[in-house]
Parts: structure tokens; C-alpha cells; sequence
């Protein structure tokens, strides 16, 4: 699943200006992004990559709202999707617009505009939800939206809130002081949320016959586009995040959701080089990592990774990392037990 490359050079850029070269080169070959990975002319990348990229960005400088203050920075994007938007008579059709084609921009995640009463909100919802894990690039995206409405009206408009399904333990004021608007996380849905009012905002750059035109390609470029197939993998894994805080589902249950047997489900993840204990395992190791970054309590992390009791955890992230999680310090990229037992996942 790949998504635009000028976003990578955008964030890199902003990285570059805090980190000296090489501890940028460094970031960049943590996240699997050598220069095999970006040729010159490349014109896309993988979004996991990417999203990696975010991740250790945050970590190298120490500052989990890097990605959410270069998210406020962006000011323009040469995507279809972006002068489709940039045509559109107001800001609800900039929303509508950016709801049916976004796919284009980015296959993993949808959105969409509900207008209710005093109040309306520009939700978005995984539609491969493996990516749900990555904190960062999601508050990356979400005040990157935000800047790109703000571009397209040419005002300084302010959401009545902005809306997070992860927890940031005390970080959040650090986020709403970045963003100078309530910033909630732990909330039920991943949505910007405007006045009606909002919705009127003219785009002054309109311009409906060049709009019209566009629309007519853009609906042509969506009918080719094929549809990026999702692994096994990351539809196990979207079914285990969208379970919890404290549940994790077991074998024969995710078995179930997907339609399949237990023998073909262990089958289909076997062709995938993984197992279902590897994918539970991954996703639990790396989640603990990030919700200790983002200061949740190891208490709080116990019941959310679906462990009895704070120790029951502790003694699993240290097999995991090889740290107790009291004295955790340098991030893993995956389970130290799977590397030990020989593991592709």
C-alpha cells in the first residue's frame, strides 16, 4: 500500500531543520527507506514506511508532537485530490470532494462529513486498520487536514475540537497548546469537529468549469484504480485493535469475523510467513512501546493489552524488549521472543 512520496520529502525537510544529517539518515534507514527504497524518480512509497518514518522521527527528537506541528505546516499538495479541492466552491464541497477520492491519496484510511444539529464533523475511519497502531502519523494526517482547510479558505479558522481515539496521558495540554483548540483524546471516534457555519467558508480560488473538468477525470483515474489487496495480516490485526481496550480476541474468534475455519485461517497466516500468537504478540509489544511514549500508566497499559495485572505485562514486555517497562529507553521493532523462535511475522 503506497501513498504520495512529496509527504516523506515534507516531513523529512522539518526533520532536517531539528536533526543534523546523519541522525536524519539514521531515522530514515530505521524505517526501511534506504536509497533502494527512494529512487529519484520515485512518485510513491510505502505508507508503512512512512508511517515509521513519523514514529522515530518523534522518538529521535524526543518531542511526540512533532508530527502534529508539521501536520499544521502543510500549506499546498499536488495531488488530484488537492486541485480538485482547490476548484470547489466552499468548504463542504472541499470536504465531499476530499471524502470520495480520497482512496487516491491514501488507501488505508476514509473519510467522511456528518452534519448534525449544532454541529459538524469530518470523521475518519481505518479501512485498514493495522495503521491504527501508528500514533504519530495519525496526528500527523488529522492536523495536516486541518492546515489544508485553513490553505484552501485562506483563514486562520479554528475546529471546535479536534478528536482522537488513542491516549496521550498528560501530553495533551502540549497538544492543545500547539493547536491553540481543544484537542480530546480517547475519544470513540477519529474526527475533526466544525461549527456549521464552517461549511460556508468560500474557497477563493473557485473556479467550476476547471472543477468540472477535473471531477470528470478524477471519477475516470478512480474506475482504473485498482484496489490495493489486504493481507490476512492486517485484517487480524484491525479486528484485535478495534477489540480493544482489554479484550483480545482469540484465534477461533477472529477465525470466525473473517469467515473462515480455524485450519484455514492458521493456513492463510502461515502463507503469510506469521501466526496468530506472532501477530498478537507483535501488536501487543508494539503498542506498549508507543503507550508508554505517550505516558499512559503501566496499570492503564496492563488493562488495555488485555493482561490480568500490571506484572503479568511487566514480565511480558521485558521478553519482549528485554527492558522492564519502568526502565524502557530504546524501542524494538518487533518482539524479541519472534526473533528467537525464528519468526518471519
Amino acid at each position: 500500500m503506497n501513498v504520495d512520496i512529496d509527504r516523506l520529502h515534507f516531513l523529512r525537510e522539518a526533520l532536517d531543520a531539528r536533526l543534523e544529517k546523519r541522525n536524519t539518515l539514521e531515522v530514515l534507514d530505521r524505517s526501511g527507506l534506504g536509497p533502494r527504497d527512494l529512487p529519484e524518480d520515485a512518485t510513491s512509497f510505502c505508507a508503512h514506511k512512512e508511517a515509521l518514518f513519523v514514529r522515530y522521527a518523534c522518538d529521535a527528537l524526543n518531542d511526540i508532537t512533532f508530527a502534529a506541528s508539521v501536520g499544521l505546516g502543510v500549506t499546498s499538495s499536488s495531488t488530484l485530490t488537492a486541485y480538485i479541492s482547490k476548484y470547489s466552491r466552499d468548504l463542504e464541497q472541499v470536504i465531499e470532494n476530499t471524502s470520495h477520492f480520497h482512496d487516491m491519496i491514501d488507501p488505508a484510511i476514509a473519510f467522511s462529513l456528518r452534519v448534525s444539529g449544532n454541529f459538524a464533523a469530518f470523521e475518519a475511519r481505518w479501512k485498514d486498520a493495522s495503521f491504527a497502531r501508528y500514533h504519530r502519523r495519525t496526528e500527523f494526517l488529522m492536523f495536516a487536514a486541518v492546515a489544508r482547510l485553513r490553505n484552501l479558505t485562506q483563514t486562520d479558522f479554528h475546529p471546535i475540537e479536534i478528536r482522537f481515539q488513542h491516549e496521550v496521558g498528560d501530553h495533551t495540554h502540549a497538544f492543545q497548546q500547539l493547536a491553540g483548540f481543544p484537542v480530546v483524546f480517547g475519544s470513540e471516534s477519529l474526527e475533526i469537529v466544525l461549527s456549521p457555519s464552517s461549511l460556508n467558508l468560500p474557497v477563493p480560488t473557485y473556479d467550476p468549469s476547471l472543477r468540472a473538468h477535473l471531477l470528470e477525470y478524477g471519477e475516470r483515474v478512480l474506475a482504473e484504480r485498482r484496489v490495493p489487496k489486504q493481507l490476512t495480516r492486517a485484517k487480524v490485526e484491525g479486528l484485535i485493535t478495534r477489540s480493544l481496550p482489554g479484550k483480545i480476541l482469540s484465534a477461533d474468534d477472529v477465525a470466525a469475523k473473517l469467515g473462515m475455519s480455524a485450519r484455514t485461517f492458521a493456513r492463510r497466516l502461515q502463507s503469510e510467513g506469521t501466526s496468530y500468537r506472532d501477530i498478537t504478540e507483535d501488536l501487543r509489544c508494539d503498542l506498549a512501546q508507543t503507550f508508554i511514549t505517550n505516558g499512559m500508566n503501566l496499570s492503564e497499559i496492563a488493562y488495555s493489552l488485555g493482561y490480568a495485572d500490571q506484572s503479568a505485562f511487566s514480565t511480558a514486555f521485558k521478553r519482549w524488549t528485554g527492558q522492564p517497562p519502568s526502565a524502557f529507553k530504546t524501542r524494538v521493532e518487533r518482539p524479541l521472543t519472534l526473533g528467537s523462535r525464528g519468526s518471519s511475522a
